[in-house]
Order: C-alpha cells, then structure tokens, then sequence
C-alpha cells in the first residue's frame, strides 16, 4: 500500500494530461482530412468540432489502459484517435436542435451554428465512420490482430444500441420523468458510460492485457464512467458557461432526470467519491507504477472543475 500511495502522490495528472493532449492532437491531425480537401465544408466542419479545444480524457484513458498492462502508450494512439473522433460526433449530434440545440460546446460555437444543420450532421456521421476506417489500418498492420479485432468489436458496441446511442434514447425519453436510481444509473452507463469504459479496455486489450487485466479495467471503467457523470450533472448546476464551455442548467431546463435532482447535491457528491474509490481498487492487482495515470485520471474526473 505504501508503494501505491507514494507513486500516485509521485504522478502529477494535470502535468501528464498536459504533456499527451500534443500528442494525440497530432495523431488526430494525422487521421482527419486536411480542411481545404474536397468536400472542404465537410472537412472544415469535422475539424472544427475536434480540435475546438476538449480534455481528451477518453484518448487519455486507452493510452492509460495499455500502460497499465505494460505496454508502450504510443501502440495504442489509432484507438485513442478513434475514441475520440467517436465522442466528437456525439457531441455534434447531441447539440443539433433536435437534441439539446445547445450554441456553444468547448467554448466554441457548435457546429451546427456555423455550417448548418445539415452539414453538421454529415460531419458526425464522417467521423464515426472515420473513427473505424482507424481501428481498421490498426488492426491490418498489427502483430497482433486478433487484440485489435477485440477491441474494434469493443468499441462499436459502446457506440452502439447498447451503449452510447441506446443510452441516448433512453434519456430523450426519460425528459420530463422521474427515474430511480437504478434506472439513472443505467442511463448514464450507457450514454456516457461506455465510451468511458471502452476506451480503457481497448487500451488494455491492444496493450496486450489477458482476460483479467480486462476485467479489472472494465471495472474500473464502470465506475469513473458513472462518476463522470455524476460530477457532470452536478456542474451543470454550479458551474459557469466560461468554466464549462457550455451554457449551464440545460439539464433543469430540458427536465433531464439527474443525480443531484434525484438524490441531492451532498448525497451525489459522496457517490462520485465512492465510485472513485471503487475504481482505484479495481487498479490493485497492477504494478503501482503502471496504473499510476489511471489512478490520476479517476481522481481528476472527480475533482474536475469544468
């Protein structure tokens, strides 16, 4: 225990965060089309969405994931870029007038409001299918495919009906409801959730990690996924448009069900805390070095001001 604690004391996260968000804005750059490629509107708009600025927490993680299990990060960037380009067409989509019809996003003006709705929407679906034209040349140039393949299979099913999109649907359903815990909490694992989750075992599945370093991360996974959420449901109800990039009390405002409306701002603070904490055990059986990223990244996501 006193090797773990002095290693995660030694990690500074914000630094690490810092030094690889280059990195993987560089690998992005190298996947996206340049701006002026024909369809340019097209090009400049999904460009726009993903380099309008953004934490680069779910690359973080895969990267993390696959330290986690040894391996070198930088194996794992085409998964990192993937993730990513996947997270940044939700958010185009999520902020369409037929979703939040939310202006800003980053800081910046979403992308609907300077190209269009119609090309906004086409520039989602060019990066989700961008995303896995990645993960593709990854797995054909890999020694190892077959990790590779898992991981391709990993991530479209947190896209897909029972991750992301479904958990989409279940809050476009949920506006104006009253949701119990259990059926909160299975909204936001999948809406939010599962990308989250995602991208640590896809890290550790392309790292090389066996059936129970996969385990462990899914777990892990799991729980700063929700944690995420919560922390995100209560910003919306104390922070600021300058602090989040986003105008706030859109949750209120849509009649959104979320953790602090539904359990209190106290009791959803203690939550992201407890699930925290789950997710760091979830970490013991690596070596204390190895998921020293991990072990930062769940406490920013809790401690995270914007």
């Amino acid at each position: 225990m006193a090797d773990e604690s002095a290693a995660t004391a030694a990690f500074d996260v914000r630094q690490h965060m810092e030094s690889t968000r280059p990195r993987i804005d560089a690998a992005l750059d190298g996947v996206l089309p340049r701006a002026d490629d024909l369809p340019a509107s097209l090009h400049a708009a999904m460009r726009h969405s993903v380099f309008a600025g953004g934490k680069r927490l779910r690359p973080l993680l895969v990267l993390a994931g696959s330290r986690a299990c040894g391996a070198d990060p930088e194996l794992a960037m085409p998964a990192a870029c993937a993730v990513e380009l996947i997270h940044t067409y939700s958010l185009i989509h999520d902020d369409l007038p037929a979703f939040d019809d939310e202006e800003l996003r980053r800081g910046q003006p979403t992308a609907h409001v300077v190209f269009g709705e119609t090309i906004a929407i086409l520039a989602g679906d060019a990066l989700q299918a961008l995303a896995f034209e990645a993960m593709a040349r990854a797995t054909a140039a890999s020694d190892d495919p077959a990790a590779w393949a898992e991981a391709n299979v990993e991530m479209a099913r947190a896209a897909g009906s029972l991750g992301m999109c479904g958990g989409q649907t279940l809050d476009v359903e949920a506006v104006g409801k009253t949701l119990d815990v259990e059926a909160l909490r299975q909204l936001h694992a999948w809406k939010t959730g599962a990308l989250l989750t995602a991208s640590v075992v896809c890290g550790g599945l392309v790292g090389g990690g066996d059936a129970t370093a996969a385990a462990a991360l899914r777990t892990y996974g799991d729980a700063v996924g929700l944690a995420f959420q919560v922390v995100d449901d209560l910003l919306d109800v104390s922070g600021t448009a300058a602090e989040l990039g986003k105008n706030p009390g859109g949750d209120a405002a849509r009649e959104q069900p979320t953790f602090p409306a539904l359990i209190g701002v106290e009791a959803s603070r203690a939550e992201a805390c407890r699930l925290r904490d789950e997710a760091v055990t979830a970490l013991d059986g690596f070596a204390p070095t190895d998921v020293a990223p991990l072990r930062g990244l769940a406490e920013y996501i809790v401690s995270r001001s914007k």
